[in-house]
C-alpha cells in the first residue's frame, strides 16, 4: 500500500508542475484533463502526508518514552497511544481512498423525475422529490438549473428535468436512480385511506466533449411554443427546442431557458449526456455479475426506497437501511441516507465479495 501511495504522491507532484506549464494552460482539453486527475489525487495525497507525519511522530515518541524523567516519559506514552489510534484511522481512510474510483464521481448530474403509478398523487410526489433534491442541493452548495418541466394540477409534476452542478455531485446522487415509493393519505383522498404511489428518478453524469463527441449532422432541431400546465401555450414565440438524435431516436426537449438559443444549447448538452448514459448502461450490461457487488443492481425499474408518512419512516431497500426522520429527509436532510449507501458501497468494495 505504501509503495502505491508513494507513486500517487510522485504523480501528484508531476501534475502540479504541468499545471504551471503555459503550453498546457493554453490547451483547454489537456488542462481540463490534468486538472481532473489532479483533483482526484488531492485528497489521497493530503491524507498520506498526514499519515507519514503521524508515523514520524510515533517514532520520535517511542524514543521519548525511554527518557529518565518520568513525567516526560509518561506524557510521551500518552501521546504515543493517541498517535497510534490516529495512524490506524488514517490507514483505514487511505484504504478507502485507494479503492477504484468511479470515473464519473466528479461530474455534474442531469436528473429526470417522473410521476409513475398513482395518477395525481404520483405527480405530487414527483414534485415533492424535486423539492427534496433542491433543498439537498442548497445544503451542499450546489446549483440547480431546470431544463424542462411538465406541470399538472394540485402542484404536481408529470416530469421535470434539471442539471445539478457543483463539487463531486455524481458521487452523491448516483444512488438515486430507480423507483421511489410513497405511502400516505393523498390530498385527493376523501376517506382518509393510505395510498401507495411511485415516481421514478434517473440520475446521469453530465457528459462533455472528452466523454463523447456529438455530431450535429445526426441531430434534428425543432422549435415550438413553450407550454404550461395541461399543455397550454404560455407564450407566442417559438422559444422551446426539441433535439432528436436520429441514429438512436433519443429526444430531448428544453423550454425553461430565456431564449431559443439558450434552450438549444441546453438541449444539446442534455442530449450529449443521454448518449453518454446509453454507452455507460451498455457497458454495465456487459459487466453482468460484476454489478451485483455494488449497491443496487443497475436496474432503473428497481424499487430503491419507500417514504412512509404515517410512520415518519424512510427505508432504502438496497441496503436495508431505515431512518425515522422522513420529515427531515423531505426538507433536504438526505445526508444520513446517502452516507449509509456510500459506506455500504465502500464496505463491499473492501471485502471484494458480492453482497
Amino acid at each position: 500500500m505504501l509503495d502505491r501511495l508513494e507513486m500517487i504522491e510522485t504523480r501528484y507532484k508531476e501534475l502540479n508542475e504541468k499545471l504551471l506549464d503555459v503550453r498546457i494552460v493554453n490547451d483547454r482539453a489537456q488542462y481540463t484533463q490534468i486538472m481532473k486527475e489532479h483533483r482526484s489525487l488531492e485528497k489521497t495525497v493530503e491524507v498520506f502526508q498526514k499519515y507519514k507525519s503521524v508515523l514520524a511522530s510515533i517514532t520520535d515518541l517511542k524514543e521519548m518514552t525511554k527518557e529518565k524523567d518520568p513525567e516526560i516519559a509518561e506524557m510521551a506514552e500518552m501521546e504515543l497511544e493517541e498517535n497510534k489510534e490516529l495512524a490506524e484511522k488514517l490507514e483505514e481512510e487511505l484504504k478507502i481512498l485507494l479503492l477504484p474510483k468511479d470515473e464519473n464521481d466528479e461530474k455534474n448530474v442531469f436528473v429526470e423525475i417522473k410521476g409513475a403509478a398513482g395518477g395525481d398523487e404520483a405527480n405530487i410526489f414527483a414534485a415533492d422529490l424535486f423539492r427534496m433534491y433542491s433543498k439537498y442541493a442548497e445544503i451542499k452548495g450546489w446549483k440547480i438549473e431546470v431544463t424542462n418541466a411538465v406541470e399538472t394540477g394540485l402542484g404536481g409534476l408529470a416530469s421535470i428535468d434539471f442539471i445539478v452542478s457543483g463539487e463531486s455531485v455524481y458521487s452523491f446522487l448516483k444512488y438515486e436512480s430507480g423507483s421511489h415509493r410513497v405511502q400516505r393519505v393523498p390530498a385527493t383522498e376523501a376517506q382518509g385511506r393510505i395510498h401507495t404511489s411511485t415516481a421514478t428518478v434517473l440520475a446521469m453524469p453530465e457528459a462533455d466533449d472528452i466523454d463523447i463527441q456529438l455530431d450535429l449532422n445526426d441531430v434534428r432541431i425543432d422549435v415550438f411554443n413553450s407550454s404550461g400546465p395541461g399543455g397550454q401555450s404560455v407564450n407566442t414565440t417559438k422559444s422551446a427546442v426539441r433535439a432528436t438524435h436520429i441514429p438512436t431516436g433519443i429526444i430531448v426537449s428544453c423550454q425553461d431557458g430565456k431564449s431559443q438559443h439558450e434552450n438549444k444549447a441546453t438541449a444539446l448538452k442534455v442530449l450529449q449526456t443521454r448518449l453518454y448514459d446509453k454507452i455507460l448502461q451498455e457497458r454495465l450490461e456487459k459487466e453482468g455479475q460484476e454489478r451485483i457487488s455494488k449497491v443496487g443492481h443497475g436496474d432503473r425499474s428497481e424499487k430503491i426506497r419507500t417514504y412512509n408518512y404515517p410512520q415518519n419512516r424512510v427505508t432504502d431497500h438496497r441496503i436495508g437501511f431505515t431512518i425515522q426522520q422522513l420529515d427531515r429527509v423531505m426538507e433536504g436532510k438526505l445526508e444520513p441516507v446517502i452516507e449509509a449507501l456510500i459506506q455500504e458501497d465502500q464496505k463491499r468494495a473492501l471485502s471484494g465479495k458480492p453482497a
